[in-house]
């Protein structure tokens, strides 16, 4: 079921940045992230009363609180914006190439910050994506 589910959100990750440039063609990048953000916001919401049940609202730690806080400032606002703002004025293929390598960042703040060690194929991993990215973001020469 993991397997399927990381498919899935791979399917989908890959396809929204599509409609998201189409969307973005007529409209400001904030306002963009605005309304995807109500939607979703208001979509999870909805799951969440009607599958998980208000209930675990009420017992979240305030260190959770606030982890969550920051990462919905990193994420979700920072990180969205900057991506909407890149989608609308960039090339599609070169914004989401740069965005998947956010996953090196994680690795490099897991190590610094939780102490979290990288396999040998997570490092050789991490090296083929890094030159992966630079190929692709090789210009052509033109003659």
């Amino acid at each position: 079921m993991g397997l399927f589910l990381a498919l899935l959100g791979m399917f989908c990750w890959g396809l929204a940045p599509l409609f998201g440039k189409m969307g973005l063609m007529y409209m400001h990048s904030m306002t963009a992230l605005t309304i995807r953000t109500i939607i979703a916001a208001s979509l999870i919401l909805s799951w969440q009363i009607v599958f998980g049940g208000p209930q675990y609202f009420h017992a979240i730690p305030l260190k959770s609180l606030i982890f969550i806080a920051i990462e919905a400032l990193l994420a979700t606002l920072i990180g969205d914006l900057a991506y909407f703002m890149a989608l609308k004025r960039g090339n599609i293929n070169q914004v989401t190439l740069i965005m998947s390598s956010a996953p090196l960042i994680t690795m490099l703040a897991a190590y610094a910050f939780l102490g979290e060690r990288a396999t040998a194929n997570q490092i050789i991993g991490a090296v083929l994506i890094v030159s992966g990215l630079v190929l692709v973001g090789i210009q052509p020469l033109r003659g």
